[in-house]
């Protein structure tokens, strides 16, 4: 054949001066290429709708495969009874567990004369690249989500102002169905990424055993040719589905072109008659993009008599897994030291949470999110805490103060007066008095507690004739009381009640003083 004498290299000149916007008859002077040879070649090349990166991510025999149409023949009854059959066995095959080798099987079950199982295989290659040319990889059912955000990216216009703002344009497509997702979002930052991904898990139904992102930022910290380190939200949330990331790789055209042809049709598609039409807001360009991509979604694939969604409904929907009860809530991540008082500051909410005590001066990391915030020391999470929006408060959870920290913290008015009130009657009227006097009532709660303590060291009735001795004289402190019980005026006082005499004094008062 005369085409076969041009090289591929040639082939591949002839289109880069094309891409270029050089004329026909430019091209066909400097590679000698005759100018109808030369229109046979980029009418092919348009037709195939792909990219010159993909082009030149395909080997030599993969272009001639593509521009070098081999003779034809007449096919016999035989191989058209199998070539009749390759669109639904090209389905089977996207099931797991099925092979070749097993549909080979069935053939010959149902085709006893049918060709064997070389020729089989040989015509199911043939027929694959003629049908898809570049698609080598096999996608099984349920197995990969491809997403990348497309090129050229839509407007939407300020109804006030008339400013213009560009919009990012999201497309995630199954690989064995092929059944496509697109989204407008306004930036390509890692909230707006998840959440696309999100919406485009709900929209299929369930969710693949991997996403394959391109490198973006929002879902890849550092590419690497066998290791990428995924960016750690968008780890937290394929942890949340139960699926696994793995990047494209870097330089591999053919790891995405799924995804790229993709979106080539969508510019086809869909841009042709979103552009024409003006937005105000995405709720109103996302309305309009959806409806398209139905359209897209239930067109017929070429060259085959079933679409998208036939394809998913019948192949892939229930090798999906489920998706889980609860949508993912973005987790965001802040540095806090802990303070001498036990608690670290998130700024965002200016509001203070507790860790234990043992941390005290230890740089922590805080991860939250809606309704919760977690507290992490070495990888660790060491405390857990409703999340609280209201400024300068305090979140505290008791186990983690020291004991005595954590018993002054419980310090109260009520606490010492039903702990008085346990003891004597007159004990509770001698810690009012000291409430009501002290200026501050952390002073007040210092002398409660010492005068309490009094129990322990000199027993219950002495501290109960003392307070008693304290309310006549109308001395209220905690040095008040240890001064009586260091000089024994309890004692005597306990004397004069045996002996049934009171002395006369303008600060001893009657019972109905206390009423």
């Amino acid at each position: 054949m005369a085409n076969k004498s041009i090289s591929m290299s040639k082939i591949r000149h002839l289109l880069q001066l094309y891409i270029q916007g050089r004329s026909k008859k430019l091209i066909s002077d400097q590679t000698g290429i005759a100018r109808n040879t030369l229109k046979k070649y980029i009418k092919d090349f348009i037709d195939s709708g792909l990219t010159m990166e993909v082009l030149n991510g395909l080997s030599d025999k993969e272009l001639e495969d593509l521009f070098i149409k081999p003779e034809v023949k007449p096919i016999n009854k035989r191989l058209a009874t199998l070539l009749s059959l390759f669109p639904k066995y090209e389905k089977e095959l996207k099931k797991k567990g099925v092979t070749r080798d097993h549909l080979w099987r069935e053939y010959k079950e149902q085709h006893p004369d049918g060709l064997g199982r070389s020729q089989f295989n040989h015509y199911y290659s043939l027929w694959k690249k003629q049908v898809s040319p570049t698609m080598r990889m096999e996608h099984k059912a349920g197995d990969k989500m491809y997403v990348d955000f497309v090129g050229d990216r839509l407007q939407l216009v300020d109804e006030h102002t008339g400013e213009i703002k560009n919009v990012e344009v999201f497309v995630a497509i199954l690989g064995a169905s092929q059944l496509t997702y697109v989204e407008a979002v306004m930036t390509q930052q890692k909230e707006d990424f998840i959440l696309a991904c999100e919406n485009a898990l709900h929209y299929f139904g369930g969710v693949p055993s991997a996403i394959v992102p391109d490198n973006l930022k929002a879902a890849v910290t550092k590419s690497s040719k066998y290791e990428p380190i995924i960016n750690e939200t968008f780890a937290d949330f394929a942890s949340h589905y139960n699926t696994a990331v793995l990047p494209a790789r870097a330089f591999r055209p053919r790891d995405k072109a799924l995804v790229e042809n993709a979106v080539r049709i969508l510019y086809n598609r869909v841009y042709a008659s979103i552009k024409k039409q003006t937005y105000s807001s995405l709720e109103a360009l996302n309305f309009t993009l959806w409806q398209a991509l139905e359209k897209h979604n239930d067109t017929n694939f070429t060259a085959r008599s079933y679409s998208r969604r036939q394809q998913f409904e019948e192949v892939e929907k229930a090798a999906l897994l489920p998706l889980p009860l609860l949508r993912y809530e973005l987790r965001r991540q802040a540095s806090a030291t802990v303070m001498k008082n036990g608690h670290i500051h998130l700024s965002v909410d200016r509001h203070y949470y507790s860790v234990p005590y043992q941390y005290i001066g230890k740089k922590t990391t805080v991860k939250y999110k809606r309704t919760t915030l977690e507290i992490y020391y070495n990888y660790e999470r060491i405390a857990i805490h409703a999340r609280d929006t209201s400024p300068y408060s305090y979140t505290t959870e008791p186990d983690h103060m020291a004991s005595t920290h954590r018993f002054v913290s419980e310090w109260s008015a009520e606490r010492f007066l039903s702990w008085a009130e346990s003891i004597d009657k007159d004990v509770k009227q001698y810690l009012l008095e000291i409430l009501h006097h002290k200026k501050h009532p952390e002073q007040a709660y210092k002398s409660c507690m010492g005068i309490l303590n009094f129990e322990k060291k000199v027993g219950r009735e002495r501290l109960i004739n003392a307070c008693k001795r304290g309310l006549d004289f109308g001395m209220y402190s905690y040095k008040a009381v240890e001064k009586i019980l260091h000089t024994g005026l309890d004692k005597e006082y306990e004397k004069l009640i045996e002996e049934g005499s009171m002395p006369t004094h303008e600060n001893i008062r009657g019972e109905s003083y206390y009423q």
